[in-house]
């Protein structure tokens, strides 16, 4: 297998809006979609439809949700041999508010989510992998079971992270080891100022400390910062109309599965930063984290 998830599932539920509400205002919605979310689980679908062998690891409730979330990894061919059915609790999900500039708010239920622990997950699983690829739970207790696996499997596999929602949440002490055992670390730039409290390139460097891999971090319609080693780059975003952009959601996992792709090919770290602009480029021309392209449309954004 060439990559395997490891994060929260959650069933999506988006509704596009003329604005985001104000307190006390009451805004029209103007369409709605549901589908299967969760951040490392979008970009292993992305993975898996550009080619690689891929599975996952999290935990679904049993629930008509759940039972989705499954059949739209199957659909995706992704194997679901390491994820665990909770019968205790629903599936998790997200309630977000997209608007016409495809700006969106996020309202997170963790729910089965949360009864994943260590115990759960087959080591011998993971070590079939080439590389895991892992981001955010709502839960400490599942931060806590990431650093472990990442102790566990640093020497066996490579490990790529994308802590999300956890720069909000958590210190920088809190990822640290994460972040060190971590060959890419996916960050939005709000996400690094909220975890950092710094600008871009004196965040970086202070990563860098920590991290012997790659920073990448994305800049929305200007494109991506990418540090390691001795390099600093910036790399530009691939052009789209404003008119073309429908939702920016899940943009930033789109973004790493283009980056992982290029990164398993060979490829140095500006080829895949291009490549993970290209991917994000086609997601945001329509509706949720799940507008991905297929390998059919590899010609067409490379």
């Amino acid at each position: 297998m060439d990559v395997i998830g490891l994060g929260a599932l959650n069933y999506d539920r988006l509704y596009l809006v003329e604005r985001i509400a104000k307190p006390g205002e009451e805004i029209g919605i103007i369409d709605r979609k549901e589908s299967s979310g969760g951040s490392a689980a979008n970009t292993i679908v992305g993975l898996s439809r550009l080619g690689l062998e891929c599975g996952f690891v999290g935990c679904v409730g049993g629930d008509a949700e759940g039972e989705k979330i499954l059949q739209d990894f199957l659909d995706d061919h992704v194997d679901v041999t390491g994820i665990k059915r909770s019968s205790s609790k629903r599936s998790g999900s997200v309630i977000g508010f997209v608007d016409k500039a495809g700006e969106r708010v996020l309202y997170v239920d963790a729910g089965a989510n949360d009864d994943l622990t260590i115990d759960d997950i087959d080591l011998d699983y993971l070590k079939k992998a080439a590389l895991i690829h892992t981001s955010s739970f709502v839960d400490k207790t599942q931060l806590r079971m990431q650093i472990e696996l990442a102790r566990i499997l640093k020497n066996e596999l490579e490990i790529t992270f994308s802590p999300g929602m956890l720069c909000f949440k958590y210190g920088l002490d809190d990822l640290r080891e994460l972040i060190e055992h971590a060959a890419i670390t996916f960050l939005s730039h709000s996400e690094l100022l909220a975890l950092t409290g710094l600008e871009l390139s004196r965040a970086s460097e202070l990563l860098l400390e920590i991290s012997q891999g790659i920073i990448a971090v994305t800049l929305g319609k200007d494109g991506s910062y990418i540090a390691y080693g001795e390099r600093r780059v910036r790399v530009p975003a691939e052009p789209v109309s404003e008119k073309d952009v429908i939702d920016t959601t899940g943009a930033g996992d789109a973004y790493a599965a283009g980056f992982i792709f290029a990164y398993l090919g060979g490829e140095d770290p500006e080829t895949c930063a291009r490549m993970g602009s290209k991917v994000a480029s086609y997601c945001i021309k329509g509706v949720g984290a799940r507008f991905l392209p297929r390998e059919k449309d590899i010609i067409k954004i490379r």
